[in-house]
């Protein structure tokens, strides 16, 4: 089952969820928390028998009806593994400006290339205080494409928009 919440940071809810999840007799098989402004967001997944499952939406209904939280669950598949994505990592530093996030996704959407985890943020430079743009993505490359020109093709890219880049293997 999957669980996302948002709620105000003061309340946000990660203990009593993953007490839910366990009292239900199910398993928090991932977890994801992010605090955005001054909001917190949680991303669970929850895994169990049928009945274990069926317990924890019951649960989940009660806590849904507190309107200091935004919640929506709903079951969910096991992902299918994609033997032919290799994972690869990649960094983007720039001065900010609107697009740019756009422009990565899209050039990553052409080669068919899928954003797997992205994390980006808009912060000032402590040396100059120049407003500035971090990306951080785990991508899958498809095992066809030729990693050296799908790679030289993005630093070329980014070279052109005037971002620094890296991209690198994920090793582990």
């Amino acid at each position: 089952m999957l669980i996302q919440t948002l709620t105000p940071s003061s309340q946000a809810p990660l203990l009593g969820l993953a007490r839910r999840i366990a009292d239900a007799g199910c398993n928090l098989s991932d977890a994801r928390v992010s605090s955005l402004g001054d909001d917190t967001s949680l991303m669970l997944l929850a895994t169990g028998a049928w009945d274990a499952v069926a317990k924890l939406e019951t649960a989940l209904a009660k806590l849904g009806r507190d309107e200091a939280i935004h919640l929506v669950h709903y079951r969910t598949e096991p992902r299918e593994p994609s033997g032919n994505l290799l994972p690869y990592l990649v960094e983007v530093v720039a001065a900010d400006r609107p697009g740019i996030l756009v422009q990565i996704v899209e050039f990553f959407s052409r080669l068919q290339i899928s954003v797997e985890q992205l994390s980006s943020m808009r912060y000032q430079a402590m040396q100059t205080g120049a407003a500035m743009f971090q990306a951080q993505f785990t991508v899958g490359i498809p095992a066809e494409l030729h990693i050296a020109a799908v790679r030289d093709d993005f630093l070329e890219f980014c070279d052109g928009l005037n971002l620094d880049a890296i991209m690198d293997p994920v090793k582990f």
